[in-house]
């Protein structure tokens, strides 16, 4: 039998199997077992083993498709990343039809992170060819000093729309930013609603709730019935930050309690709102500090928190998305201040080099002076370094002691931002650190004894002088890390201030004063 015979048999025998298959899945259903042995069909072994091997092979090649598909970006979980690589590949071919099409199917953040990338003068011209709808959104997203660029490069009459339709804690901040000249001219275009509110946001303190808050938000009066809630948040709603908590409040404004969407929607239509909102509400007032608030936010783990005049009267509410923002801007503010830099609110790829020198260079001058003092007593044991070889120890002694410092001095800067700790925790704060310290100084003294004795090969007297100075630096150092945040604190200060390179400063003077105190009086040198 020839190849091609023999494929053809396969073939129509293939076909046979099938047909037969199909057949047997009816016959298993209502049939005997005689009749599916008249319809089965028994095949050479080589044969069966040809077909087995071609299902094989198949198989093999769906896999392979697979694989090669998901190498090729089609996996469903690269859509978000090949998004915006599309988004840049049309900025590149300067396919401002299919980049609209594109920018409206997207989310805006994403939009916003690609258009960020490109110069101001091409960010303009992709900016204007955005769907209306939005523009507004992707603008928010826009870090705040492209903001300002692009404000100043729109038209006023541009300028104005994307005002008008941005949330109005956003367009304060963005006015807060800006030249009051700028801020004038475009608030005498915005309507005077808009432009009374945001009036109203500008006059609070930097960092307060008042500053951080938007008066877009859903208020129900008491005595409302439920179905006539649900019909104001339908009507109104669209133009509120959030719905999903609703404010209650009496004819003068004042705040009697919260009711979730969830609650009006599963609630009998005809009785009052009153009736089922929540009276025991956790507000803030306009001045409290945007730390306080973001405290409350991770204590009761809200997404919005409202705030009250003085009058406890209701105007305005604080939603988490700002929190987060507060949240990063304050522990960058506590990363610089700890390495001795003045807090600044520009990005570090954006700030030029003399501003860059202006934040830094003061605190380097200050801990350059104090500095002197270390230099003082050295020179004032000179000659006792000079005859005993002391010198040789002072880093090791000087930045162990630092070192020490900067770790207690961390923890309890953290500990008081977080409001786990207050002044009054002082005398346990010093208990604890006490303890610590000696037994990280013991530990140190005995390893350090052991490298002494066999490696450097100084004699037992020098070295019980390196390993008391260890001891007693590691305890005074813990106890000036520890104590100096919480006393910063209590002063009014930022515990921050007192961080590594200020009580590296002071625990260098102190460590050399230890060692040649401890030098002088055991080896009977004066």
């Amino acid at each position: 039998m020839t190849d091609l015979e023999e494929k053809d048999i396969v073939e129509t025998d293939s076909d046979e199997i099938l047909e037969t298959s199909a057949a047997d899945t009816e016959n298993l259903t209502g049939s005997d077992e005689t009749e599916k042995a008249e319809n089965s069909v028994e095949l050479p072994p080589e044969i069966e083993e040809q077909i087995m091997n071609a299902a094989s092979a198949m198989v093999l090649e769906a896999d392979a498709n697979r694989a090669q598909d998901q190498e090729a970006g089609d996996d469903p979980e690269d859509d978000e990343e090949s998004q915006e690589e599309i988004l840049r590949s049309y900025i590149e071919q300067k396919n401002f039809k299919e980049f609209r099409k594109m920018a409206a199917e997207m989310n805006e953040a994403d939009v916003a992170s690609v258009m960020e990338e490109l110069d101001e003068a091409e960010l303009l011209k992709y900016f204007r060819v955005l769907p209306k709808n939005i523009a507004a959104d992707v603008f928010a997203y826009l870090p705040i000093d492209l903001q300002q660029s692009m404000i100043l490069m729109l038209t006023e009459g541009e300028a104005t729309n994307i005002i008008e339709n941005m949330y109005v804690d956003d367009a304060a901040d963005l006015f807060d930013e800006m030249p009051a000249n700028v801020v004038t001219r475009l608030l005498a275009k915005t309507s005077a609603e808009t432009r009374r509110t945001i009036n109203q946001l500008l006059k609070y303190p930097d960092d307060s709730a008042g500053s951080l808050m938007t008066t877009e938000y859903e208020a129900l009066k008491l005595h409302l019935k439920v179905s006539e809630a649900l019909q104001k948040i339908k009507n109104d709603g669209i133009d509120k930050e959030t719905i999903n908590t609703c404010y209650v409040i009496d004819r003068n404004r004042k705040l009697l309690g919260t009711v979730t969407l969830r609650s009006l929607l599963f609630a009998d239509p005809d009785i009052e709102v009153g009736d089922i909102m929540t009276e025991n509400v956790i507000s803030v007032t306009t001045l409290t500090d945007q730390e306080d608030v973001a405290r409350d936010f991770q204590k009761y783990d809200f997404s919005v928190m409202p705030v009250v005049d003085i009058e406890d009267r209701l105007v305005g509410i604080i939603t988490v998305d700002d929190i987060v923002d507060i949240l990063q801007q304050e522990a960058t503010e506590d990363i610089e201040k700890m390495a001795a830099i003045s807090p600044t609110d520009a990005p570090y790829i954006k700030t030029g080099v003399f501003e860059t020198w202006k934040k830094r260079i003061p605190w380097l001058l200050l801990l350059m002076i104090s500095a002197t003092f270390t230099g003082m007593i050295i020179s004032h044991f000179e000659i006792l370094l000079a005859e005993l070889h002391l010198a040789a120890f002072i880093p090791m002694l000087m930045d162990t002691g630092g070192n020490a410092g900067s770790q207690a001095s961390v923890s309890i800067i953290r500990a008081l931002s977080l409001d786990e700790l207050s002044f009054s925790d002082l005398p346990k704060t010093v208990w604890k650190e006490s303890r610590v310290s000696l037994l990280i100084g013991a530990t140190l003294a005995v390893t350090n004894f052991g490298k002494l004795m066999l490696v450097d090969r100084v004699t037992p007297s020098i070295a019980a002088v390196v390993c008391l100075t260890l001891v007693v630096t590691v305890f005074v150092a813990k106890l000036v890390g520890c104590s100096l945040p919480m006393f910063a604190k209590k002063l009014g200060f930022d515990p921050a201030v007192m961080a590594s390179p200020f009580i590296t400063t002071i625990v260098d003077a102190l460590s050399l004063l230890i060692y040649f105190g401890f030098a002088s009086m055991m080896l009977n040198m004066a």
